[in-house]
């Protein structure tokens, strides 16, 4: 019997093209989908409920959670423990970590539970999801995050100031105000990315000393030039660099920059492909698009690796235990 896959941020970009694939390709599956808004209001939601009503064969449920608070994360996670224990959905065979939240126009938002938005939307909240549901998964279930070349400095052209884990890790929850936005913004976001990477290595070993099967995956599906993220709390420059350079050019781009500057057409099927194909069975650790790759050596540091996985389970408010800490 084929198993669930859970999907944040169901209504982006990205998100859109992958369940048109999934449940085209894999409807065997049962697809378990979150966004912020529900309710047919929000545009996008009302177009991914009109995708999955092309298949009317699809078993799919839409969820409203909104990763910024963490209260509601952790109900989600109560929601499909249980809803798993009563066979209402069948065990989870992939966790997709898709969603995420940037501000390059902005301070810093502190949500209510205290944490920036930025870091708590992209980091906390998914780690969250990812302990409270581990024991829900099947035997071969693998975890796909959504990372990027933003997490190591220098790799992203819209990179003002490097991303880095400091010595002070509440800076990442309670960055500092500075007149530069945009940069600071991406910084956060990078930032955020950063720590979810380095978080999944120790996962992964997490995982391995529980003798779970269960695998880890941070992937970078690409910078999308068609993500309606870069014309959502961003400059209007970015915008109007999206609609006259990126699309119309993106195929010379491709020649002269790199593979990884694409659309999401492309990108949400790969994800699919990386969270459910038997040819990534077992696979683990960083990948750019379908290959196995590098993440950044700050991510690689085991010494960071240790500090970000204890506090970052603190911050999600998962229980942490004396002997996972010498992972």
């Amino acid at each position: 019997m084929a198993g669930s896959v859970v999907l944040t941020g169901a209504n982006g970009s990205l998100a859109i093209r992958a369940v048109k694939y999934l449940l085209k390709n894999y409807p065997e599956y049962m697809a378990i989908l979150t966004v912020r808004d529900a309710s047919d209001a929000d545009s996008n939601t009302k177009r991914l409920r009109n995708i999955i009503k092309r298949y009317p064969n699809a078993k799919a449920s839409i969820h409203q959670v909104d990763l910024s608070n963490l209260s509601q994360t952790h109900k989600f996670a109560d929601t499909i423990v249980l809803g798993i224990t009563n066979h209402e959905f069948p065990r989870i065979s992939a966790f997709i970590g898709n969603a995420y939240y940037w501000n390059l126009i902005g301070d810093p938002e502190i949500t209510a539970d205290g944490y920036d938005k930025t870091f708590q939307v992209n980091h906390i909240a998914h780690v969250a999801l990812i302990m409270r549901l581990l024991h829900s998964f099947r035997d071969d279930g693998r975890i796909v995050f959504l990372s990027t070349d933003a997490h190591w400095p220098g790799k992203n052209p819209m990179e003002v100031y490097p991303p880095g884990i400091p010595d002070d890790l509440n800076l990442l929850i309670r960055p500092t105000v500075d007149k530069d936005k945009f940069g600071r913004g991406y910084q956060r976001y990078a930032n955020s990315k950063l720590a979810m990477t380095t978080w999944l290595h120790v996962l992964n070993r997490h995982l391995r000393k529980k003798g779970s099967k269960v695998t880890a995956i941070a992937m970078n599906a690409g910078n999308l030039v068609d993500s309606r993220a870069l014309s959502t709390n961003t400059p209007k420059r970015m915008a109007r660099k999206q609609r006259f350079f990126y699309k119309p050019f993106l195929p010379l781009l491709r020649l002269a920059n790199s593979p990884t500057l694409r659309t999401s057409t492309a990108a949400g099927p790969d994800v699919i492909e990386m969270a459910l194909n038997p040819v990534y069975a077992g696979k683990q650790g960083f990948f750019t698009l379908l290959e196995a790759d590098q993440s950044s050596p700050e991510s690689q540091d085991k010494g960071k690796q240790g500090r970000i996985w204890a506090k970052s389970l603190d911050w999600a408010k998962i229980p942490i235990y004396v002997e996972d800490l010498d992972i």
